[in-house]
C-alpha cells in the first residue's frame, strides 16, 4: 500500500555557496550588498588560518573583530558580542568558525536588534522580528550545520544548562561553505564535529516531525558522513574526504532544520551543560545508545538509515543493525567513551532529569521515560573500551 504522507511545510531561505576557495569571494558579496562596516565573530584560533588572514586583509571599509574563546558559547559571550555589535554600528555580521561561533553570532544579532537579555528569548513568549542587518556564516568545522540552521544553543553558566532558541529569523542570509577551512582541523575536533553531523542527519529521518524532503537530504547526508568520517580522522589532508564531510555537514544542517534532532541531543546536552564538554563529543557518547531504543519504534526507518550507513544485512529487519553500524564507526575512529570523560553511575539520575527537560527528546519517534534515559546512559557507561562489536 502507498505510504500516507502527512501535511508538512518547509522554508529555508539561505543562499549557499559551496566549494574549495569560495571563502575568497565573501568580500565581493559584501561589496555588492553595499556593506561599509562589518562585524566579524570568529574563534580565536581561526584568526591564524591563512585564508582568513588573506580575506580580512582584502576587506574594504571598517571591520570590527570579536574573537570568541574556544569553548561552548555562554550567555555572557552573547551579551558581550551584542554590545560590541551595537557599538560598531555595523551593517553586516560575518561569523567565521565552528557552531559555537555561528550560534554566538546569531544570538548576538538577535539581542542587538531587539534588546536583551538573551535569556528572555530562551524563556519563550517573545516575538521574533526580522533582522535589520544580514548575517553571513562561514563554517570552519564539518559538524553542526549551524551555517544554515535557525537555532542557537547557548550555555547558561548559572544553571549549567543549555538555553537554546530557534526561529527562522535567526538564520543567516548567506552561507559560504569552503572545505579548505577544515584542512588544519585536528583529529579530535574532526571526529567530534563529524559525529554531530552524522547524528543530525540520521535523527532527522526518524523523529516525529520528519518530512519526505528531510528524509531525502538526511539519508544522503548519512551516507556521505559514514563514508567520509573515518577518512578525515585518519588523514586530515584528504581533500576529497574533507569536501565530502563538509557537504555531509551542510546537508545534515538542512535536514535538521527541515525535520529536527532527537533524543541523542537531549542526552548529550545534559552532559554538556553539566560537564562543559564539547557538543560533538557528548553526541557521540550516547548516539548508539539512543538508537537502541528509537529503532524499536520505527524499524522501517532505521532499516533505511542502516542502508545509508552501509551496514550489511543481517536478516533481522528491525533496524537494530543501524545502531551496530554506528558502534563500529565510533570504534573505527577511536571515539571516547562516557566512562573516559569522568561520568559516574551516581550522576545518571540527575542527568536523566536534565535530559527530559530538553525539547529534542519530545520529538523522538516514541516517548522516553526517566528509566529509559537512565538505561541509555547506563549502557553507554558500561563500555570500557570501544571495539567493532560494542
Amino acid at each position: 500500500m502507498p505510504e500516507v504522507i502527512d501535511e508538512f511545510a518547509n522554508h529555508l531561505p539561505v543562499k549557499i555557496r559551496f566549494g574549495e576557495g569560495v571563502f575568497a569571494e565573501l568580500w565581493e558579496l559584501l561589496k555588492d550588498e553595499r556593506v561599509h562596516r562589518t562585524f566579524v565573530v570568529m574563534d580565536e584560533l581561526v584568526q591564524t588560518l591563512p585564508a582568513v588572514q588573506a580575506s580580512l586583509g582584502a576587506v574594504f571599509g571598517e571591520v570590527t573583530v570579536f574573537a570568541k574563546s574556544a569553548r561552548e558559547p555562554t550567555v555572557d559571550d552573547v551579551e558581550e558580542a551584542a554590545a560590541r555589535l551595537v557599538a560598531s554600528n555595523a551593517d553586516a555580521i560575518v561569523a567565521v568558525g565552528g557552531g559555537s561561533v555561528m550560534d554566538t553570532a546569531k544570538a548576538a544579532r538577535l539581542v542587538s536588534g531587539q534588546g536583551g537579555p538573551y535569556l528572555r528569548f530562551a524563556r519563550g513568549g517573545v516575538t521574533y522580528e526580522s533582522p535589520k542587518i544580514p548575517l553571513v556564516t562561514v563554517p570552519t568545522t564539518a559538524g553542526t550545520g549551524s551555517e544554515v540552521s535557525g537555532g542557537a544553543v547557548i550555555t547558561d553558566p548559572a544553571t549549567h544548562t543549555k538555553a537554546g532558541i530557534a526561529n527562522p529569523f535567526l538564520r543567516a542570509q548567506y552561507a559560504f561553505v569552503d572545505p579548505e577551512l577544515t584542512y588544519g582541523l585536528p583529529p579530535g575536533p574532526t571526529a567530534y564535529s563529524g559525529v554531530d553531523a552524522l547524528a543530525q542527519a540520521l535523527a532527522a529521518v526518524a523523529v516525529k516531525v520528519r518530512t519526505p524532503i528531510g528524509n531525502a537530504i538526511g539519508l544522503e547526508a548519512t551516507r556521505l558522513a559514514a563514508d567520509a568520517l573515518p577518512a578525515v580522522v585518519r588523514d586530515g589532508s584528504d581533500r576529497a574526504a574533507r569536501a565530502q564531510m563538509m557537504c555531509a555537514s551542510l546537508m545534515a544542517g538542512l535536514a535538521m532544520n527541515i525535520s529536527d534532532c532527537g533524543a541523542e541531543h537531549s542526552l548529550a546536552q545534559a552532559l554538556g551543560g553539566r560537564y562543559g564538554l564539547p557538543h560533538g563529543l557528548t553526541i557521540g557518547l550516547v548516539l548508539a545508545e539512543t538508537m537502541e531504543k528509537d529503532h524499536k519504534a520505527v524499524p522501517q526507518l532505521f532499516e533505511r538509515i542502516a542502508d545509508a550507513l552501509g551496514a550489511p544485512g543481517d536478516g533481522t529487519r528491525d533496524g537494530s543493525r543501524a545502531a551496530q553500524a554506528v558502534r563500529r564507526l565510533l570504534a573505527e575512529i577511536g571515539f571516547p567513551t562516557l566512562r573516559s570523560v569522568g561520568v559516574s553511575w551516581d550522576d545518571l539520575s540527575e542527568l536523566a532529569d536534565a535530559a527530559l527537560e530538553d525539547y529534542f527528546i519530545t520529538v523522538a519517534p516514541a516517548p522516553w521515560t526517566k528509566q529509559d534515559v537512565v538505561d541509555a546512559y547506563s549502557l553507554a557507561l558500561s563500555i570500557e573500551e570501544r571495539s567493532a562489536g560494542t
